[in-house]
């Protein structure tokens, strides 16, 4: 028998642009829940689910190359989590190399595996892109976020960044973690 919190019709896909709606109210959701205290003082403030869909609807109708990725967890039609992936920019990494720049489910839906479901999706198209490493940068000290990717096979590179999140806030010391595909 299913438990009744377990979602019965859940799948990962490319997002489209109609999922911006989708995409920025789970993005929102996250940025004034686990991550409200990493952003500066009044940041969300005034900020809808309309301004970052506006923002969304642009970049999905026209992501710049193959390489540029977005996918979309869902449970039946309703979007609760993306994950976005572009060619790494780090000048240590190779030009096979992209980032996983954002993996986001919403804080109401997690631990129903949509986060892995999004990895997994996220790894098969890169790979089928040509990618052979996949890195992400993760905030030094977010232990869940390092348990999950540590569980899906990447390690910590060595590799290390001070984000400067603005005034009300500390800055966020970053690891990076990579795997190869």
């Amino acid at each position: 028998m299913t438990s009744p919190d377990a979602p019965s019709d859940v799948s990962v896909r490319a997002a489209r642009a109609d999922d911006a709606a989708g995409v920025a109210a789970v993005s929102l959701a996250s940025w004034r829940g686990p991550y409200a205290g990493l952003l500066p003082t009044g940041a969300l403030d005034g900020v809808t689910v309309d301004d970052l869909a506006e923002q969304w609807r642009t970049t999905l109708a026209s992501l710049p190359s193959s390489r540029h990725l977005v996918v979309v967890a869902l449970e039946g039609a309703d979007v609760v989590g993306h994950a976005l992936v572009e060619p790494a920019s780090d000048p240590d990494t190779g030009v096979d190399t992209s980032e996983l720049v954002d993996l986001v489910v919403h804080p109401d839906r997690q631990r129903r595996g949509h986060g892995s479901r999004l990895l997994a999706a996220v790894v098969d198209i890169a790979r089928s892109t040509g990618v052979v490493e996949l890195t992400t940068w993760v905030v030094d000290g977010d232990a869940p976020r390092t348990s999950f990717l540590d569980s899906a096979g990447f390690a910590d590179d060595g590799a290390e960044r001070t984000l400067d999140t603005g005034p009300g806030t500390a800055s966020l010391a970053q690891k990076r973690f990579a795997t190869t595909l």
